[in-house]
């Protein structure tokens, strides 16, 4: 059940992100929060797998805090290469 919310919860968090960082027309609406969600949930699993308890607030932070990294460098990485790749293939059909 605690998998759960830190999956609903980290999604919340890379929503938030999305609207806070910039580049946001060049990628999707669900993209930051499904990263955020995905890392999220593994890194959820990898520590209870590790033997972290999930009613100690270590493991939350730490799920929510990698989401939440993870969601900033996916849309500072994602912004720029679609920007360079539109102005590439804008280039590309412009030509006779």
């Amino acid at each position: 059940m605690e998998l759960l919310f830190v999956v609903l919860g980290a999604a919340l968090v890379g929503l938030g992100l999305r609207y806070l960082l910039p580049g946001r027309d060049t990628y999707g609406s669900a993209v930051l929060p499904a990263v955020s969600a995905a890392v999220a949930a593994a890194v959820w699993a990898g520590l209870t797998w590790i033997g972290w308890t999930f009613d100690g607030g270590w493991i939350w932070w730490a799920s929510l805090v990698a989401g939440g990294v993870l969601a900033i460098a996916t849309a500072l990485i994602l912004a720029p290469r679609r920007r360079h790749r539109d102005v590439a293939l804008f280039d590309r059909l412009s030509r006779p």
